[in-house]
């Protein structure tokens, strides 16, 4: 059986914080889906075809991984594509609470799907796209929060 995970996230932008998530979860998965949700209700920062051309520049070199976008539940997609399971990073015990609801209402509606937890590497646990977007909304420079191979590609 392939241990599919499903990474879901707006990652408007990607940080290091979750290329870490990523790259440490790898042993613990066949395939990781890194799964761009679309909101009809929200418009992202940067256009979301751009987030997956980037989210594929960081991850080209790693056939276990692959990108694509969805809308709806993350359950649904999760359905649709086999994944038994769901990657989570926590950053702060606020994370983990909001996280648990979310896993707990998954369960509830897929009890089939597991939620998996990785904790955030000390160095990237106060790190978010919210604050990295209103630096770069400002002008301010990115670089030391995104994965090195998008320096430069995010003006």
């Amino acid at each position: 059986m392939n241990k599919l995970a499903v990474f879901p996230g707006s990652f408007d932008p990607i940080t290091r914080g979750h290329e870490s998530v990523i790259l440490r979860a790898l042993p613990l998965f066949d395939t990781i889906l890194v799964a761009v949700g679309s909101n009809s209700e929200k418009h992202g920062y940067f256009p979301i075809e751009r987030r997956i051309e980037w989210l594929r520049k960081v991850f080209a070199g790693e056939p276990k991984i692959r990108v694509e976008s969805y809308s709806g539940l993350t359950i649904d997609y999760c359905r649709k594509v086999g994944a038994a399971y769901i990657l989570r990073g926590l950053r702060t015990a606020a994370d983990f609470d909001f996280e648990r609801g979310i896993g707990l209402m998954n369960r509830a509606m897929m009890p089939e799907l597991e939620t998996v937890f990785l904790l955030s590497s000390p160095e990237y646990s106060a790190l978010n796209s919210s604050i990295v977007r209103e630096i770069h909304r400002n002008g301010g420079d990115i670089s030391v929060f995104v994965p090195e191979i998008l320096n430069g590609l995010m003006t």
